[in-house]
């Protein structure tokens, strides 16, 4: 235990005092900030541009029914002729909606045209269809003498009523919630497990590399040095990420309240912008947020953190003793980054929709992808006897490639010179 104890602090001193991991610690959350309020400022600015786009309506049908919004305004260029109107429109305006003289709207269908050297967006489209369609919708009903304001009066808008069997009330969006927080969780165990287990990989190359290995392999075991890089790593990757995240909140706060940026729209889009300024309708959700299993969720994620990142490494580690380079390392990173990228899909499309169906279930069982299943589907509940098999099955796992890994470490930590293949690591496993 003594020897391992100070490989890990070998580890975690050397990652620490390393001058591009004290560069990298203060300055990402910079960059990162940098970034979010270049996106905001870039989104602020783009919802005050307004398009202007000309309209020539020969059948004065449609003119009437485009209505100025926010980012679009519309210029009447009917009096003109069509060949002054487009020369006009090319010049002055983002296009030219060019609707022909017909007899009756239902002509229309198909005979309006949009003019423009730069292809138009799905939404601009989308929105002059709507208006045709409509006109084409209120002629049909005056042909058959039924009155459209009728109709509009005749709508309803229900709304149901969510509850639960023992008569508590639920809310509309709160799986979104459950699942925006669940996969938070996950994704951040795969983000740390990738660029953590690199720096672990790249750690062993560097020692293998420089032939320090050859001195310190005589007096430690293969075992013990694999675990000791793997602890003393992951304890420098929370130490960085602590920083970032405190660092990286005081600086998001102190530069949106100096610049003035709203960071509801730092990549979140209007739903989010919509959600902050009718904050008083989300207030309701507060409790049922505050009544998640969030001791459970907490103790999970640092045991499923742990579990998930010591699995992959010892893997990370093995990938490293067994090449000379990283360059020769990237035939091997494919199959880690597949079942984390498989864990995050599973979760995000099958958790949302059925968090208690059999594929989340059994996703969240494999150890390879238990990590982000099963933080996924714990805010919507998850019987304890699911979270323990899991976990017993990660750690018997994770203690399963460790012992794999370590045979692949004690024989590729003294090769060199040589690229590996597949056949000869499975060779290493059976000395």
């Amino acid at each position: 235990m003594m020897s391992l104890s100070l490989i890990v602090k070998r580890e975690f001193v050397a990652k620490v005092r390393n001058k591009s991991f004290i560069v990298m610690t203060f300055l990402s959350p910079l960059l990162f900030t940098a970034m979010a309020m270049l996106v905001g400022y870039l989104a602020s600015v783009n919802d005050d541009e307004v398009i202007k786009i000309a309209i020539h309506d020969e059948s004065g049908m449609l003119e009437p029914d485009f209505k100025d919004t926010k980012k679009i305004e519309y210029v009447n260029l009917s009096e003109m002729p069509l060949a002054v109107a487009k020369e006009k429109a090319a010049k002055s305006y983002e296009g030219l909606i060019y609707v022909p003289k017909v007899a009756t709207p239902l002509e229309l269908e198909k005979k309006v045209e949009y003019i423009s050297d730069e292809s138009p967006s799905m939404d601009f489209i989308d929105g002059v269809q709507d208006v045709i369609n409509d006109k084409l919708f209120r002629y049909n009903l005056e042909q058959k003498n039924i009155n459209y304001d009728e109709i509009g009066k005749a709508k309803a808008e229900s709304e149901i009523h969510l509850s639960k069997f023992s008569g508590e009330e639920s809310l509309k969006w709160f799986n979104e919630i459950k699942i925006g927080i669940g996969f938070a969780f996950g994704y951040l165990i795969m983000m740390f497990i990738i660029i953590y287990g690199n720096m672990v990989m790249r750690s062993v190359i560097e020692e293998k590399t420089n032939r320090i290995i050859e001195i310190i392999i005589s007096s430690v075991k293969p075992f013990k040095l694999m675990m000791g890089k793997i602890i003393g790593t992951s304890m420098a990757g929370i130490l960085q990420f602590l920083i970032w995240t405190v660092l990286g909140s005081g600086l998001m706060l102190i530069a949106a309240n100096f610049l003035g940026i709203n960071l509801t729209e730092v990549g979140a889009g209007a739903q989010l912008k919509e959600a902050s300024e009718n904050i008083s309708n989300w207030m309701i959700y507060i409790p049922e947020v505050l009544s998640l299993p969030w001791a459970t969720m907490l103790i999970s994620f640092l045991v499923f953190f742990i579990g998930g990142f010591f699995l992959y490494s010892s893997i990370y580690a093995s990938i490293g003793a067994a090449v000379d380079s990283e360059t020769d390392s990237q035939q091997f990173l494919l199959p880690i980054i597949l079942p984390l990228m498989l864990g995050v899909y599973v979760g995000f499309f099958t958790v949302i929709n059925d968090p208690h169906g059999t594929v989340a279930t059994v996703f969240s069982m494999i150890p390879l992808t238990s990590p982000i299943v099963m933080m996924m589907r714990i805010p919507f509940g998850v019987p304890v006897w699911q979270i323990i098999v899991s976990v017993v099955l990660l750690f018997a796992t994770f203690f399963l490639v460790v012992w794999f890994a370590a045979k692949i470490y004690r024989i590729g930590i003294l090769m060199y010179g040589k690229k590996p293949t597949y056949k000869e690591i499975f060779k290493w496993l059976k000395y």
